[in-house]
């Protein structure tokens, strides 16, 4: 009796939950090494990397609306932040719009439009940088 009593307590409830939440998490950065290196062999890989990482950051937003509904385990919001940092931030709008998800949570949404401006202040320093005048 006392070993069954010992399966159930709370601190075994919430270290399998952290399990699962970590199970989670590394699936996330599993599919974004894997779509770093099949980009890496392609003929384009800056445009298709950020067409995929897009994909795969609205693809996120998905699992973690649906994981919020079914009382699942989560993503971590810093690795739907640091999936719009890396240049997924158009998935991740079109997702937090598709889905509803993370549009009115505070800091979320402060640190991801802080991510998004930086984005953008990136791809211009880079477009000046490469092509002068042309872009600005």
């Amino acid at each position: 009796m006392h070993l069954i009593w010992r399966r159930f307590t709370i601190r075994n409830v919430l270290y399998d939950e952290y399990l699962n939440f970590m199970k989670i998490n590394w699936l996330c950065y599993f599919f974004l090494a894997l779509l770093s290196v099949a980009c890496l062999y392609l003929a384009t890989p800056l445009w298709l990397w950020l067409l995929l990482v897009n994909l795969l950051t609205l693809v996120i937003y998905g699992g973690d609306k649906l994981a919020a509904c079914k009382k699942w385990p989560r993503v971590p919001e810093i690795t739907l932040l640091l999936f719009g940092l890396i240049g997924g931030w158009i998935g991740a709008i079109l997702g937090q719009q598709l889905f509803r998800h993370k549009t009115q949570k505070q800091p979320f949404k402060t640190y991801f439009m802080l991510s998004v401006v930086l984005n953008l202040l990136v791809i211009l320093g880079v477009g000046y940088w490469l092509y002068g005048r042309m872009v600005v």
